[in-house]
């Protein structure tokens, strides 16, 4: 059974990405360092935020594709549940992201914002309750 998850999107520039996570959720990384930036999206659940320079060091220079030629083209989606998404949302576009749609209600009833981060990665904010 596993004790929590660890979620890591690859990213152009550390520090960047950090500032971005920072100010759109709301909290402080629970690790910073060279490498490596860590934000608790919830109790058991990381966020990590990791260069595209040292991945293919780390998994492998001859098996590993370079993520770098994938910069831009959206590879994941973090989809989170809050309590208020339009806000996160907002913070979001203010911090650079690009705004795919805003908050509308969904096919499976959630009420959705979509963006893509600084790095392509699709962002959604919900809420299973209208806003």
């Amino acid at each position: 059974m596993a004790k929590g998850a660890h979620f890591i999107l690859y990213v152009q520039d550390q520090k960047r990405s950090k500032e971005f996570y920072q100010a759109v959720l709301q909290r402080a990384p629970i690790l910073d360092a060279p490498g490596i930036t860590e934000f608790e999206i919830f109790p058991g659940a990381i966020l990590g935020l990791m260069p595209e320079e040292g991945i293919q060091h780390l998994l492998g220079y001859e098996t590993f594709p370079n993520p770098k030629k994938a910069h831009g083209v959206p590879r994941s989606e973090l989809y989170l549940k809050v309590e208020d998404p339009k806000s996160y949302h907002t913070r979001a576009i203010e911090m650079g992201a690009t705004e795919l749609s805003e908050l509308s209600k969904r096919d499976w009833g959630h009420w959705v914002a979509y963006s893509l981060d600084l790095d392509g990665h699709v962002l959604a904010f919900a809420s299973e309750t209208e806003i």
